[in-house]
């Protein structure tokens, strides 16, 4: 039996007033259009560092809230872009569901309509799957102030399912997030965190051998000669996974929330914090790279701190099968992504060009021709 939820303190915007929100919205983004006028996309800002700075007339999503529908023995939910996170969090909470991506907020202002824009995970991505993966369908403003829906409510209704996907990290460069639907999953029963003293080539042969077993792993950390592996599961499973891992209990229950906030002692710096994302079981990253590194994902994920030229790093992530990212949290924080490769750079521009012909939307907020 379908049942459908909105939260009282959401529930000021009716169905007309989200009409006429979203279609003064879409007029914005049709006046743009005309003018060839740049619009820079606003959500709660909590996420502004993720990207490069954007100039223009701001487009704000902030007070298009609310939750649509919420089918929690479907295991969907449908939300508006500016509905707080924190919010649709809570709202799984009370029927013991969640976003099986465990996204950051970085912020209490985070919102579902830049979750997905900027498409970043937490600790369980290679366990449950990324932000993309759990989008089922989106409503969006293209560049030409046209109101477009993809997908659907449901896994099986696949039509337009790519491009729902494709909105996630594309940082609004394709079009305006209007409306998101997202699978959810069930909190898990019960959870515990092993805490392993390794080095880092043993941390890769354990994980690469515990991969193999059928364990309900859900996250992995190293830093500092520790490997610590979160488990979720059922009260007889995780212990019974436990002893087959071994080590010692955590007993911080705050450690993967500083992970996924970025609020660990390690991301405390003033420091450009690379993000290097590879193959799991990509070389060690060598010192005069790596100053100082922490490793999630199983090896996937690897942030440093470098003293390396940003050439060097570049061609060493690239030269082991993936790429890597400059974050910098400053002032005025900003990230520069890995550079495309003509092909790519080249079919960006493509998809660009269908979605946003005129160039209006968060024009080089990826990339400077883009």
């Amino acid at each position: 039996m379908r049942q459908a939820i909105s939260p009282p303190s959401l529930m000021a915007m009716t169905q007309d007033q989200a009409h006429d929100h979203a279609q003064a919205l879409a007029e914005q983004v049709r006046q743009a259009y005309v003018k060839k006028q740049p619009l820079a996309i606003s959500g709660g800002g909590s996420k502004g560092f993720y990207g490069l700075p954007v100039e223009g007339e701001t487009i704000s999503l902030c007070d298009y809230q609310g939750i649509i529908s919420y089918e929690p023995s479907e295991l969907v939910i449908t939300a508006r872009a500016g509905t707080p996170l924190h919010i649709i969090e809570a709202v799984l909470a009370e029927k013991g569901q969640m976003l099986g991506f465990e996204p950051p907020h970085y912020d209490p202002n985070a919102t579902l309509g830049g979750t997905i824009a900027c498409g970043l995970s937490g600790p369980r991505r290679p366990f449950s799957g990324a932000a993309r993966d759990f989008v089922l369908g989106v409503t969006m403003i293209n560049g030409k102030g046209d109101i477009l829906r993809f997908g659907g409510q449901v896994m099986k209704n696949v039509a337009g399912y790519d491009v729902s996907r494709l909105m996630c990290g594309a940082q609004g460069t394709l079009g305006v997030l209007l409306e998101v639907s997202l699978k959810v999953v069930p909190i898990p029963n019960y959870e515990e965190t092993q805490v392993l003293n390794c080095t880092e080539a043993e941390m890769h042969r354990l994980l690469s051998e515990l991969g193999r077993q059928p364990l309900p792993i859900s996250a992995t950390l190293f830093h500092d000669d520790q490997l610590y592996i979160r488990l979720s599961g059922t009260a007889m499973g995780v212990p019974s996974a436990a002893r087959i891992i071994g080590g010692a209990p955590l007993r911080d229950e705050h450690l993967w929330s500083q992970i996924k906030e970025q609020q660990h002692p390690f991301f405390q710096s003033e420091q450009i914090c690379w993000r290097l994302s590879l193959p799991p079981a990509a070389n060690p990253i060598p010192t005069e790279i790596a100053k100082d590194q922490l490793i999630e994902w199983g090896g996937a994920q690897r942030w440093i701190y470098s003293e390396a030229s940003d050439s060097d790093i570049l061609q060493w992530a690239e030269a082991n099968g993936g790429h890597a990212t400059a974050v910098d949290r400053g002032i005025r924080g900003s990230t520069r992504f890995h550079p495309l490769s003509p092909a790519l750079l080249s079919l960006s521009k493509r998809i660009k060009q269908s979605f946003d012909p005129a160039g209006i939307l968060n024009a080089g907020r990826l990339y400077p021709d883009l």
